[in-house]
């Protein structure tokens, strides 16, 4: 599903007398790390659905530009410890003003706007990458040590398990957030509920702005764990993102536990489809997200998690 470069990852227990127990840990490890990328990517679509009912289509392209800025600061001379949480600020603060610039003054106008305003913003920030830092593929570094951690007879990827481990924590970080404060609270009662959050004074309007905030902040997580699988360039989270809306349609798109849930059972269903059905191989696995995404529609358009909508006909 992502093109790992061969340097990140382990040498592959040979078929030829290798227990298919192992192979098949490794596989689901290798998936889950994938998994866990779509899901935090996701989860930043669920929450600015949850709070304007519409699909950030620039989600990829914002997590690309703010991984582009990561490149250029640890090129100006900052250790990747600094330039990586250097980096979610910025994209937090720079997804607040683009909210409250670009955002804010069609945010009351028709679901079609918006739309039209978010696919502007995907082809804007993909011009500026390419325009600033060029189309040629750039190598990222890898926060993650290349050496291979060997469990008993199982080998599995550093970057596999960093991967699942960083992706994971970020999401249970934003969980806390949401439930253990009161400003993660108002954030929920603003996106649930906006009329009546209105009424008990919480402002609405900066509530929607910290949502893309956070949500920007989670996709550059995304990128950030994913440049250094596949190559550094402006088109290199174009098929994340439709992975990432295949996670949040199988999970429900209006559920924050479904996006997770979502995106970790999607990542290891593609690679062990990937690497067990000789048909599907690695040219199959988008069309076969573009699948699941139909096939959820049409059998349970909520999805696993989420609520099914009523209305009077």
């Amino acid at each position: 599903m992502l093109s790992y470069r061969r340097s990140n990852r382990p040498d592959r227990v040979p078929h030829l007398g290798a227990s298919t127990i192992q192979e098949l840990a490794q596989q689901i490890v290798s998936g889950l790390a994938t998994g866990s990328i779509f899901a935090s990517l996701a989860l930043a679509l669920v929450m600015i659905y949850r709070s304007m009912d519409v699909i950030n289509f620039a989600q990829g392209e914002l997590a690309m530009f703010t991984t582009f800025i990561a490149y250029q600061l640890i090129q100006q001379g900052l250790p990747m410890w600094v330039a990586f949480p250097l980096t979610i600020v910025i994209s937090f603060f720079g997804a607040v003003l683009l909210q409250r610039t670009v955002i804010r003054p069609v945010e009351r106008q028709s679901q079609l706007t918006i739309v039209i305003v978010t696919l502007g913003l995907l082809i804007t920030f993909n011009g500026l990458a390419g325009w600033f830092w060029g189309y040629e593929e750039k190598s990222f570094p890898s926060p993650f040590p290349t050496a291979p951690i060997h469990l008993g007879d199982v080998t599995f990827s550093s970057q596999d398990l960093g991967v699942i481990g960083v992706s994971l924590g970020a999401l249970l970080l934003i969980y806390l957030f949401f439930a253990r404060t009161k400003l993660g609270l108002a954030m929920r009662a603003a996106a649930l509920y906006p009329d009546q959050s209105r009424v008990l004074g919480i402002p609405h309007g900066w509530m929607l702005a910290l949502g893309w905030g956070l949500a920007s902040a989670i996709g550059t997580i995304s990128g950030l764990m994913v440049a250094p699988i596949v190559f550094l360039d402006p088109n290199m989270m174009q098929s994340i993102v439709v992975y990432a809306f295949a996670a949040a349609v199988l999970g429900g798109i209006d559920s924050p536990v479904g996006a997770v849930v979502g995106g970790l059972i999607l990542g290891v269903a593609l690679n062990l489809l990937g690497n067990y059905v000789d048909f599907i191989g690695t040219d199959l696995r988008l069309p076969v997200a573009f699948a699941i995404i139909v096939g959820m529609l049409v059998v349970r358009p909520a999805g696993l998690f989420g609520k099914r909508r009523l209305s009077r006909v």
